[in-house]
């Protein structure tokens, strides 16, 4: 695999990141204070401070101690700020929006309160009638097990759209129109899948729509394979991604909905068919090619790596801007097991597509990277 692309930078050689960094994270950081009125004034001023120094483009500060992954944080600061810039605008983007994100878990004390600054927003999710009615079209499903998978593999896709950090993807909602999916290996990975049962491992992007139509998929992969691992976030991070307390959280309301998934999500967790896998990794600025023992020790057993999702695909990538013709398992290969990618489009990397098909979206539609109409259902099988 090549390793040599540059990553997307945060300056103005990347319009999206550049606008992510300057305006994006900024408006998010004072949205936690203003969401979140009873945080104390130190809470408030910390948030204040974190975003006028991104709007600003001021020196990265190291974390503060204590913080039990300073280290890994700290080595990570060293290797970027000394190759690729030492301000909020003039570095990688990967590292800078992850760091972003663990210092906002830090303004907050989130290891001494355990208080997710993004829950407001979450639950105002919850309360909408979004995801229940992709639950209710998404329960309904029937057919051979072969299409009833492929369709469950669609709906975690497309629920990928509702991003609470990114309303330009969410106002594209539900509806999918034809040319929207431009990679479709739906059918080749339910087949694949079925084929032969083994351990289905998919690594989460949001909570909300997307983690329910993700546990949709669950209950219909533990139909036929005999464990699933859900791999999520360690701490609140991207606003809306989804942690071990979200997952738990969903099943039991869920069963107190009086829905059959919830009581069968519950019992694979309780009989360990269901692994629920929240590590720090998933948090870190480290990209897949840096997978540490733990978890490619644990991947390399597994019967397919699904990854959810914009970040996890940027971290897939090298965060690179790959030719968009080179084939997903190029970019993949150096994973210790078959992947696929269930993913809407809200950033600029992108690998896989038929050659030609990149040229004719760009003039189209300048945006297509980023906006979030766009999906793909991408694996590299065997």
């Amino acid at each position: 695999m090549t390793t040599d692309l540059p990553m997307v930078r945060t300056d103005t050689s990347n319009a999206f990141a550049h606008h992510t960094m300057s305006i994006r994270l900024p408006g998010i950081a004072r949205e936690i204070a203003a969401i979140n009125p009873d945080y104390t004034p130190a809470m408030k001023d910390a948030l204040k401070r974190l975003a006028d120094d991104m709007e600003s483009d001021r020196e990265m500060p190291r974390l503060d101690l204590p913080a039990p992954d300073y280290d890994d944080w700290h080595a990570a600061y060293d290797h970027y700020t000394r190759r690729e810039g030492r301000t909020w605008q003039q570095t990688a983007w990967f590292f800078a929006e992850t760091f972003c994100y663990r210092h906002v878990i830090q303004a907050v004390r989130w290891w001494e309160t355990g208080r997710d600054p993004f829950l407001p927003k979450k639950m105002e999710e919850y309360a909408g009638q979004t995801p229940w009615d992709m639950l209710e079209r998404a329960s309904a499903v029937n057919g051979a097990p072969e299409e009833r998978l492929a369709l469950m593999l669609d709906f975690a896709l497309w629920g990928n759209r509702i991003d609470l950090s990114y309303t330009a993807a969410a106002a594209h909602g539900a509806h999918v129109q034809d040319d929207d999916l431009l990679v479709d290996d739906r059918a080749a990975i339910a087949a694949y899948l079925l084929r032969q049962p083994g351990a289905v491992h998919i690594i989460a992007d949001n909570a909300g729509t997307e983690l329910l139509m993700d546990l949709a998929l669950v209950g219909e992969l533990l139909e036929s394979q005999p464990q699933v691992f859900l791999h999520l976030k360690f701490h609140p991070t991207f606003v809306s991604d989804a942690t071990a307390d979200d997952v738990r959280w969903l099943i039991e309301h869920l069963r107190g909905r009086g829905d059959r998934l919830g009581n069968r999500l519950k019992a694979a967790l309780d009989e360990g068919h269901l692994r629920l896998a929240p590590d720090l990794f998933w948090n870190s600025s480290r990209l897949l090619r840096e997978l540490p023992p733990r978890l490619a020790d644990l991947f390399a057993g597994a019967r397919l790596l699904i990854f959810k999702g914009d970040a996890n695909y940027r971290r897939l990538s090298g965060d690179a801007l790959w030719p968009p013709a080179t084939p997903f398992g190029v970019m993949t290969g150096y994973l210790p097991a078959p992947a696929a990618a269930l993913r809407t489009l809200k950033s600029d990397t992108i690998a896989g597509l038929p050659p030609g098909m990149a040229e004719r979206l760009d003039a189209d539609d300048p945006l297509w990277r980023s906006n979030g109409r766009r999906g793909v259902a991408q694996a590299a099988l065997p």
